[in-house]
């Protein structure tokens, strides 16, 4: 299969920062929209993103607790969204399509941890094929107008290294018959890849242009916060008095660190014509269907087969606008 899966020499590394990648670079008059904008890794985009002058949305559920953690943060503001909830997902959307401000920068960053239990979205369901990628793609095509208007814009999808681990479920991905939260988590981590790869296909005559990043595990998150003391120690990615290992080279990062290859998607005029790729380390991953455990060092991450496969983007897409309109 022909794919746009080689690294392109950026210069940037698995250690540099949203600032290294973002120097030089002036994003003033440009609008950013970044979901989970106000924690975490979203923390560090939105202000990556407005110290080099962009006006950045951050979309949270909880726009007061957002807006207190962006103080001091110019040209970003908080906004409510909730990605479980279809109304909430519309009336974000036409909030933002009512200001008739273009929209050049979208990051699709917003995620839930692994439940240990099935849970679902008001639509029943299942919560994290749900909120990692089904109300992504929601917003995704109600905000295409604004997109468009921008007249060259880029949306990101924050993915992982997870999506070497399971494609599409195509039979169950609801996982009704039978819930295995890592593998429902893996799922959406390769449904945002080939989010992006359809949307690159569909929309780049628009100029919009698609991106999957995968920041790494970044320590210090409420999504690898979840796992627990011991979890989290086993991984590494605590010492053993509980302070957060930060090493790079072997795929462990701090947040802004994390945010490095998002921003990149997100900003960085090296990927000018092209899209459609999965991005590590602030470079487009080389592909890599070689069996690996998780648990191997460094961590796994390159882009699976499964992952960029068009026809499997494509039926992605057709399956999502069917839920959408069930």
């Amino acid at each position: 299969m022909a794919h746009r899966q080689h690294p392109i020499g950026t210069g940037f590394t698995a250690a540099s920062t949203a600032g290294d990648v973002l120097a030089g670079i002036d994003l003033t008059g440009m609008n950013a929209v970044v979901t989970g904008g106000a924690a975490g890794i979203g923390l560090e985009v939105t202000r990556a993103l407005a110290e080099a002058g962009a006006a950045v949305t951050a979309a949270s559920r909880d726009p007061e607790r957002a807006a207190a953690a962006l103080a001091g943060i110019d040209r970003a503001e908080a906004d409510r969204l909730d990605l479980l909830d279809p109304e909430s997902i519309d009336a974000f959307a036409a909030r933002r399509r009512d200001s008739g401000r273009p929209l050049h920068i979208l990051v699709n960053n917003a995620g839930i941890p692994a439940p240990p239990e099935r849970a679902e979205d008001a639509r029943g369901y299942e919560s994290q094929f749900a909120a990692n990628h089904l109300g992504h793609f929601q917003l995704t095509l109600a905000l295409r107008p604004a997109l468009r208007a921008a007249q060259g814009a880029r949306v990101v999808n924050v993915s992982s290294g997870a999506q070497r681990f399971s494609g599409i479920r195509w039979d169950d991905p609801q996982f009704t018959g039978g819930y295995d939260p890592n593998l429902a988590y893996a799922q959406t981590k390769t449904a945002n890849v080939l989010f992006a790869v359809e949307l690159d296909r569909r929309w780049a005559e628009d100029g919009i242009r698609g991106y999957a990043a995968h920041p790494g595990v970044v320590v210090g998150t409420a999504l690898n916060s979840s796992a627990g003391p011991d979890a989290l120690r086993a991984m590494g990615l605590i010492d053993e008095e509980g302070r957060p290992v930060v090493d790079p080279d072997r795929g462990i990062k701090s947040p802004r660190q994390g945010a490095a290859t998002i921003v990149f998607g997100a900003a960085s005029p090296l990927l000018d014509g092209t899209g459609g790729v999965y991005l590590k380390d602030c470079d487009i991953s080389p592909l890599d269907d070689t069996a690996r455990p998780m648990t191997e060092w460094p961590i796994p991450a390159e882009v699976a087969s499964h992952s960029i496969d068009p026809d499997s983007a494509r039926r992605l897409w057709e399956l999502s606008e069917r839920l959408l309109k069930a």
